[in-house]
């Protein structure tokens, strides 16, 4: 009988924990490809790590103090860096000083839609090219056959001046490409440094994972993006914004000569964007091609070399940044003008509908008080960990307050769990729609009707034909693009999903919308159309929105009033109309104004 480490058969049964339960479509198995089977947890190769001459600074402003007892820094080697030994790899290096990347001709085509359509598409060495477009444009499916997560129907592929098949995930990055995927392509049972080596664990002379080198590798990868998390955390014990760091930090461990970046931003805070920005521009000077994908039409020109638009699965142009202003982007993005949401003329109510009165949880909330009006958009502004999802949590029952007061219409209220919310005409929509916001394997429409089903309930059967009628008619108001509403929502794309938890939350009735990021993730067309949503629902229906933003420009246009939070608690309330980026930061810093 042969011998297995009990430390390996621990982390082998957390990993198949992780694993979904029952089988799934393509697109989810593709992106689990690159996660091992437990023999290749125990075969894996042994990377090349080389030790650094100086410790690497670490830039602890802003983020989270790592536990005592850190692994990375008690076995002394957080200097470590990674190099990645390619001796068996089949990375093309024939010398062409043509582009890194060429992409001719490339279609994909799923049931009932065309995602790709004769697409051609380049990188050059060392280059930042930045790719945009609608949801559905394609962009991700572009990218997912770069990785290998995807086939193409057609087209070539050529890297280096050498036609390529790639057949796998796996194949990809031997080929010297890396891509941090929109969507965290994590094993959230396992800690933060497992996930970052997963597949290249390092082996002692046993045959079991060498713990001690896999902690010090990725604390050195961490390092670079300047994350201080401790590496023994678990995944899910993360905040969204720690993650999407753990998938760039992942990327930059594989030492690739191509990465993809998908959304990279989207739910990071403005210093973690700079952080990242610097970290771009480093790879950039060592010769790193980057394919950049964004909604944020102003990282463009402050990251990029060039630009390429697809809009319903073809390239529409490409640009050098120099040209690339913003009418003519999105110009290019949705085929017309864009006319943006203006709050100039909106006059909220003076009805109060809820207020908080010290709240407190421990470690989280310190005595939070404020109160919202009918017609009103109010935001809670601040850096991540300020408290700002938590005093939302509190207020919904997911995560009950140890002490304080909520009034719901001048009335007090005891709210133990999100049934009670919902009872009460409140609805949230999460940071993270697809693991918190949307029963992903369910129907749109199932997904709409779920928090209503009391409506359509008689003597305990669901009238199926209203649920769905009901369910059609919230997609036709709200422009949900669908096959209809039996579709999965899986296959959405982010834009539309968003729309689908709205739609959930106005069909349930709900007077007090709580929206964490709302627009993460999305295009700058379905952006709109979120923001006016929020203006329909506050100006027409006369109901409340209380949102959270990271977006700045988005924080300062939507808001009629903004409260500043800093370590849990409320530190100043800004009138929409005079607040200002600049004094909106300085207070979430801490940094009094000159």
């Amino acid at each position: 009988m042969s011998f297995v480490p009990p430390r390996l058969t621990a982390g082998a049964h957390r990993f198949r924990s992780a694993l979904p339960l029952s089988p799934e479509p393509a697109e989810f198995k593709g992106r689990f490809a690159q996660m091992p089977s437990l023999s290749g947890l125990i075969h894996t190769g042994r990377s090349a790590v080389r030790r650094s001459k100086a410790r690497t600074p670490r830039d602890a402003a802003g983020s989270p103090a790592v536990r005592g007892g850190d692994p990375c820094r008690d076995y002394g080697v957080a200097g470590y860096t990674m190099t990645t030994d390619r001796s068996s790899s089949t990375t093309v290096t024939d010398g062409s000083d043509g582009p890194v990347l060429e992409v001719l001709g490339i279609s994909k085509r799923f049931p009932g839609v065309q995602a790709l359509d004769n697409v051609d598409f380049d990188v050059r060495r060392g280059e930042v090219h930045v790719l945009l477009g609608e949801n559905g444009a394609g962009k991700s499916t572009l990218m997912k056959i770069l990785s290998g997560a995807y086939t193409s129907d057609g087209g070539k592929i050529v890297i280096r001046g050498r036609p390529v098949v790639i057949r796998n995930p796996r194949h990809a990055q031997e080929l010297g490409i890396s891509i941090i995927y929109q969507a965290f392509n994590q094993a959230p049972h396992l800690t933060v440094g497992e996930n970052i080596l997963l597949g290249r664990e390092p082996l002692s002379r046993w045959g079991a994972i060498d713990w001690r080198e896999l902690y010090g590798r990725a604390r050195g990868v961490l390092d670079r993006v300047g994350l201080q998390v401790d590496c023994r955390t678990r995944i899910m014990d993360l905040s969204v914004a720690h993650r999407q760091m753990v998938e760039i930090a992942k990327a930059l461990s594989l030492d690739a000569s191509l990465i993809i970046m998908d959304e990279p931003t989207s739910a990071l805070t403005d210093k973690e964007t700079r952080s990242l920005f610097e970290i771009i521009r480093s790879l950039r000077a060592r010769q790193v091609s980057i394919i950049y994908i964004s909604h944020r039409l102003d990282e463009v020109k402050e990251i990029g070399d060039r630009v390429t638009v697809l809009r319903d699965g073809r390239k529409v142009g490409t640009l050098p940044v120099e040209e690339a202003d913003f009418p003519v982007l999105v110009r290019m993005m949705v085929g017309r003008d864009l006319e943006l949401t203006s709050l100039a003329d909106r006059r909220p109510g003076t009805e109060e509908v809820l207020r908080v009165e010290n709240l407190t949880r421990r470690g989280a909330l310190d005595r939070v008080s404020f109160t919202a009006h009918a017609g009103e958009i109010l935001t809670l502004a601040g850096l991540v960990g300020s408290g700002r999802t938590q005093v939302v949590r509190a207020i919904f029952g997911v995560d009950p307050p140890q002490s304080g007061a909520v009034y719901v219409n001048r009335r007090e209220v005891r709210i133990r769990r999100p049934k009670d919310a919902v009872r009460l005409g409140l609805g949230l929509v999460t940071e993270d729609r697809l693991i918190s916001g949307l029963a992903m394997a369910m129907t749109v429409g199932h997904n709409i009707t779920l928090p209503s089903l009391r409506r359509f309930e008689h003597l305990g059967l669901l009238r199926l034909n209203d649920e769905q009628e009901a369910a059609r008619r919230s997609i036709r108001q709200l422009g949900i693009v669908t096959s209809g509403a039996g579709q999965v929502v899986r296959y959405l794309s982010g834009g539309n999903q968003q729309k689908v938890v709205l739609a959930k939350w106005l069909m349930a009735k709900s007077r007090i919308l709580f929206l964490d990021e709302p627009t993460q993730g999305i295009d700058v067309g379905a952006r709109e159309e979120v923001h006016k949503m929020m203006v329909d629902f506050t100006r027409n229906r006369g109901g409340t929105v209380i949102m959270i933003s990271s977006d700045l420009p988005e924080v300062l246009r939507m808001s009629d009033r903004i409260l500043v939070m800093r370590g849990g608690r409320i530190v100043a309330e800004l009138p929409g109309a005079d607040a200002t980026q600049e004094l909106v930061t300085r207070l979430a810093f801490g940094v009094e104004a000159n």
